[in-house]
């Protein structure tokens, strides 16, 4: 899959912890967390990558790539 045909995350909804909870891709689609986990290992998402926490559960982190404005937690939110 050629990387400009990928989907890249482009808003994020939190719930009332700030806890992200779904994502908004760039084609206008709304995946929850796991549809979100799903699509990274798949390799359907670029600019994300999936890693196992301390606790064994696997979470969602943007690439590190420096800049700051990218990361999940300061993407734009979304109803």
């Amino acid at each position: 899959m050629a990387l400009n045909s990928r989907e890249t995350i482009i808003a994020v909804r939190k719930n009332g912890d700030g806890d992200l909870e779904a994502f908004k891709t760039s084609s206008g689609r709304v995946l929850d967390y796991q549809q979100a986990l799903q699509e990274v290992n798949a390799g359907a998402i670029a600019g994300v990558n999936a890693f196992k926490g301390k606790d064994g559960e696997m979470y969602l982190r943007g690439d590190a790539d420096g800049d700051p404005t990218n990361n999940l937690d300061n993407l734009p939110n979304f109803d």
